[in-house]
Order: structure tokens, then C-alpha cells, then sequence
């Protein structure tokens, strides 16, 4: 449908792009927002470099793996080790993480409109940072949440209790007080298996649980997932006519068919659309809406938060 030799990359200044970005904010009838990838990497949630070796530098040294992501496709010896991997994992990105004041400002941005949330994102960010949980689309799955791993059935399970036991039982979390927190201190006697009898099994047919993240064709797509496509479909259709801003953040080029592709699809076909690209080093678009598209190859915190301090 677009022209693959006619991308667009904005050549406007960074000033000039912040004033464009806040007045279509401002003059939105509907905002979607749709984010990648590269917005919790902005705020701070990274699976590589220092913060990896703080959690994982075990694994690291063992196994050789460099980073969460792809330490969740290692093929561990057992299935001691893979949940021992994965606790941390969830853990770390899903209950140990404070609010973020990058989604607390984009928040901030569209409280007052009419707005809705699709990402491929697995965090929890939004929710933590008080966006409508109606108005959100976790379209790729949660970390918070299991599934059988067959899947002999279309159910997803809330983690968070799992986890902190499998964690304390390893020595990487201890309580206190009612509370948990990593056992820094010691981290000497972390162990990187979990007992045998903490592995996580289906209550059906006795199969391994696993992630409910997209990542083949067994995810899981449960009844509170397709309540939430829904709600995105019905919101898509009730505004893909009016003055609409799709704003698109940190959304890369692995997975352009959920966000990407389908932002360019809809901007080209209203004529009162505005497609808007945040995504430091890869910000464009296609030449067919290059002149209602604001383009910003620019750090995405910084950029939202200077939109909000021009309002």
C-alpha cells in the first residue's frame, strides 16, 4: 500500500515539532495511542547492561546470556532452572518496578480526552500509572499473568503469589515486616533453581505452566483479552472519521503489523488524521501522509515531558 523507497523522516526542529505535537493534542476530538518497546526502555526499564547484572549476573556467568530477553529462550537444563529464570524475570519488570514518571506525564498529557491504549508492551506501566484499565489494550500478554503451557484451555492466572515464593524459597527475596525485597546483601546465596515442587503445572492435563506472552501459537488469548479488543475495535470505529491523533511511541520495526502499520493505514484514510512518530533513531513515515505526520527522532521521556511543560 505504501511506497517502501518513500519514507519520511522529519527535518524540523525540535522546538517546532513540541508546539505541532501540543496543539494536536490539544485539538484531538480522539487520541490512540499506540506503544512499543522503546517507551519502557525510555523510562528506564531496560533487559541489558547494568540493570541485567543486577538481577542476573548469576546467569550471566553460567549460562552466558546477556540480557532478559534472551535469557527467557535459553534452553535451561531443567525446569527448576527455567522458573528460576523466570521468576526473577517476572518479578523485576512486573512487581518490583516503581511508577514511572514518563507514563505519569503521558498520562498527564491525554487525562482529559478521549483516549485508548494499544501496546505490545508486557509491564503493566499504564495500570501502575493510573490510565483507565478500560481504555487499554495489552495486546502481546502480561508477565502477571499464566497460562498452560499446551494450552489445553483459553485461561489466564494471576502469578504475583507464585513468584514471591519461588523467589524467597531461592534466597532472592526476603520479608519483612509484611513486605519483600531483594536480599541484595546476599546475594552470594542466591540459588538459580526453584524446588521441585514450586514448578508451576496446569490443573487440567498436568502440563507445565508458562508465560502468557506472545511468542508463538500457543499464547493464550483469554475472555479478558478479546473484552479488550473489543473495547479498542468499537473505540477505532466510533472515531476513525473525526480530527483523530495516532501517537505512536517507541513502537520498532519487529513487530510493525500490530501498531505501525495499521496507525499509517488509518491516518491515510481519514484526511483529519494526524499520525505522530516518537522513537529515538527510528521516527518516519511514509511519504503518502508525510504532511500530517510530526516525526521526532528524539528521547521519548524528554519529549513527552517538554510537551507537557508547553502546555
Amino acid at each position: 500500500m505504501f511506497s517502501k523507497n518513500k519514507i519520511y523522516k522529519s527535518i524540523e526542529n525540535y522546538s517546532d515539532n513540541i508546539k505541532k505535537l501540543k496543539e494536536e493534542i490539544k485539538n484531538a476530538d480522539a487520541i490512540v495511542i499506540g506503544a512499543g518497546a522503546g517507551l519502557s526502555t525510555a523510562a528506564g526499564y531496560t533487559y541489558n547492561g547494568d540493570r541485567f547484572d543486577k538481577y542476573f549476573s548469576d546467569f550471566k556467568e553460567k549460562y552466558g546470556i546477556q540480557d532478559m530477553y534472551s535469557g527467557g529462550f535459553y534452553p535451561y537444563p531443567n525446569m527448576e532452572t527455567f522458573w528460576g529464570f523466570w521468576a526473577r524475570n517476572i518479578y523485576v519488570n512486573r512487581y518490583d518496578q516503581p511508577e514511572s514518571e514518563v507514563y505519569k506525564n503521558l498520562l498527564k498529557l491525554v487525562y482529559d480526552k478521549d483516549y485508548f491504549v494499544i501496546t505490545t508492551n508486557v509491564d503493566h506501566q499504564f495500570q501502575l500509572a493510573g490510565f483507565d484499565k478500560k481504555r487499554l489494550f495489552y495486546m502481546q500478554g502480561d508477565y502477571g499473568l499464566w497460562q498452560c503451557g499446551r494450552p489445553c484451555h483459553q485461561v489466564t492466572y494471576d502469578n504475583e503469589a507464585q513468584v514471591r515464593e519461588m523467589l524467597v524459597a531461592t534466597g532472592f527475596l526476603i520479608e519483612k515486616e509484611g513486605k519483600y525485597e531483594i536480599d541484595f546483601d546476599n546475594r552470594e546465596n542466591w540459588k538459580m533453581v526453584i524446588p521441585s515442587e514450586l514448578i508451576p503445572y496446569c490443573h487440567d492435563c498436568d502440563e507445565p505452566m508458562n508465560m502468557n506472552l506472545r511468542c508463538d501459537d500457543t499464547f493464550v488469548q483469554d475472555d479478558g483479552w478479546y473484552a479488550a479488543k473489543t473495547r479498542y475495535d468499537e473505540f477505532i470505529k466510533i472515531c476513525e472519521n473525526s480530527k483523530i491523533l495516532y501517537l505512536e511511541l517507541g513502537v520498532g520495526a519487529n513487530t510493525p503489523i500490530w501498531i505501525k502499520y495499521p496507525f499509517w493505514k488509518m491516518t491515510n484514510a481519514n484526511p483529519k488524521a494526524t499520525y505522530a512518530c516518537l522513537n529515538f533513531g527510528e521516527a518516519y513515515a511514509p511519504a503518502e501522509i508525510k504532511n500530517r505526520s510530526i516525526c521526532m527522532d528524539e528521547d521519548i521521556a524528554e519529549t513527552i515531558k517538554s510537551i507537557w511543560e508547553e502546555r
